[in-house]
């Protein structure tokens, strides 16, 4: 194996370790929302997800495995091998999760008061084309600063995206988003491009 395609090779492994890792760990947050909305479409999406995390965990091997045979460093890739499994053992705990919803089980009662007892909500919206939200990053957004709440998920397109800083707001975009409850209402109006009650009432005075 020469110098290009050695470094193509990690670059390979490097790009399936990181995309898995992504994966699963949007699995948990659908898995955890779908329990808190009791949504069976967010459930549903995990266990699709889950055919895309063996699949991608069975190329991760063979690329590690190729890479093992050229360079003979069985241990270093070893670790590499017990990564990846790590990451589809996550990506299973989601299914389980998301399987309590698809299969109507009631949660048990301790679990329920947690979920009650908490302090945080999880909501979901739809950007409105008249939204300020529309066209905006996450970080010019600043959504956390005006209404307490984080944004956790966003499908556009038949896709799940793990909000980042940089990621570009449009107009459909579905939202998943946890915070305090005292700010869902806010959370609403500005995804439907509503004034908030303060200029309401301001507007009133006038």
């Amino acid at each position: 194996m020469n110098s290009y395609e050695d470094a193509n090779s990690f670059e390979k492994i490097c790009s399936e370790l990181v995309e898995m890792k992504d994966t699963s760990e949007l699995m948990i947050d659908l898995a955890y929302s779908s329990l808190l909305l009791n949504s069976r479409e967010l459930a549903e999406e995990v266990l699709q997800l889950e055919e895309k995390v063996d699949k991608m965990h069975t190329d991760f091997e063979l690329s590690v495995l190729s890479r093992c045979a050229v360079e003979g460093d069985i241990k270093g890739l070893m670790a590499l091998l017990r990564m990846g499994s790590t990451m589809e053992r996550i990506a299973d705990a989601a299914v389980e999760i998301a399987e309590v919803v698809l299969k109507g089980i009631e949660p048990h009662p301790i679990l329920r008061i947690v979920i009650e007892a908490a302090d945080e909500t999880v909501e979901r919206g739809i950007i409105s084309r008249r939204s300020t939200l529309v066209g905006k990053s996450l970080k010019e957004a600043k959504i956390p600063e005006g209404t307490g709440m984080w944004v956790l998920l966003i499908r556009r397109g038949g896709k799940w995206i793990r909000p980042r800083p940089d990621t570009v707001l449009q107009a459909g975009d579905i939202i998943i988003a946890s915070g305090y409850s005292e700010g869902v209402e806010d959370f609403k109006r500005l995804l439907r491009g509503e004034p908030d009650k303060g200029v309401d009432k301001e507007d009133g005075e006038r």
